[in-house]
């Protein structure tokens, strides 16, 4: 008979006081079935990550890793953001786990996709993607601009799963290779395709936050979304290439038509259309510069090395 295989389930959190217990029973609880199912071993456990929360989520959770060992905690010493406490919790398990699952702890995921993702791990898929059948959910502004996002990604060549979020499952081995990524402009979205192995897609109806709000709002929407583009792709330099060729063309242009009204004697002023072409051009510039500001600001980060976490406190030690 086979050995029983460990699953970890790493949930990162910030300011989640409100549906940190209740999440944590909910969490637990599919955990006990799983293993009384013989799924899974005995060794399975439930880790949160926080990150850098300003309430009172990380005393919530040293309570439960106090009173449960199964519901373990790993405190970062600020926010680093909710790739990085992903990255931390995957980095703390990796050698005890032979599966990991990652969710948040809001549980608009289902977390009755886990057996299946479970069942698919078992027999033999390496990564288990967490696909959201629609988007029903969503605002008409969220819905669209999500579809866009992917739409946009998958016409710069970046490989990436649609309408899936951070909901998967990895094998020891998977998590193994994604750790060697060692960028700073972490995008785990578009990483983890690039890993290969065996993957698989599962599928579920995201439910509505039980409690709290959610902790992206549109600023941070829109920053996530730009630096996946910008980790991923070098398309807007060369879309800025292409506007720059347009924009030298449409100057020849206007400077022939000019050229020949003059020698027909056809002179008129021109100081509306001066001024548009210098605005014109110079808001191109502008844009230009810190579209390419914004990559040479990636190397800058990138050639520094810092950690992408720092651990406070770790129960799992204890």
């Amino acid at each position: 008979m086979n050995e029983l295989k460990s699953l970890t389930i790493v949930v990162p959190v910030y300011n989640e006081e409100e549906v940190i217990l209740t999440s944590a029973e909910i969490i637990y609880q599919k955990l006990m079935l799983l293993i009384k199912q013989n799924k899974i071993s005995q060794n399975s456990e439930v880790v949160f990550v926080n990150d850098g929360s300003k309430d009172t989520t990380w005393e919530l959770v040293s309570t439960l890793s106090q009173r449960n060992k199964q519901l373990q905690g790993i405190n970062l010493s600020r926010n680093f953001g909710h790739q990085n406490a992903l990255l931390a919790g995957l980095t703390s398990v990796v050698v005890t786990s032979d599966f990991i699952i990652t969710i948040d702890a809001d549980l608009q995921d289902d977390v009755n996709l886990i057996d299946q993702m479970v069942d698919e791990a078992l027999a033999g898929n390496e990564i288990v993607y967490g696909v959201r059948n629609n988007r029903d959910s969503d605002t008409w502004f969220k819905k669209h601009t999500a579809e866009t996002f992917y739409r946009l990604m998958a016409k710069m060549g970046v490989n990436i799963v649609p309408n899936h979020a951070d909901y998967r499952l990895m094998s020891q081995r998977a998590v193994q290779e994604l750790l060697k990524y060692q960028e700073t402009n972490l995008f785990l979205r578009g990483v983890i395709p690039l890993l290969g192995f065996k993957t698989t897609k599962v599928y579920y109806t995201r439910q509505e936050r039980s409690a709290g709000v959610s902790k992206y709002p549109l600023p941070k929407m829109l920053k996530f979304a730009w630096d996946g583009i910008t980790s991923f792709s070098v398309a807007p330099i060369r879309i800025i290439l292409l506007l720059g060729i347009i924009t030298v063309i449409s100057a020849l242009l206007v400077f022939s038509y000019s050229l020949i009204e003059h020698l027909l004697g056809n002179t008129t002023s021109g100081w509306p259309s001066l001024i548009i072409s210098i605005w014109l051009i110079g808001g191109i510039q502008l844009i230009s510069i810190s579209v390419i500001g914004e990559y040479i600001g990636k190397i800058f980060n990138e050639v520094k090395h810092r950690p992408r976490f720092t651990i406070q406190e770790n129960t799992l030690e204890q």
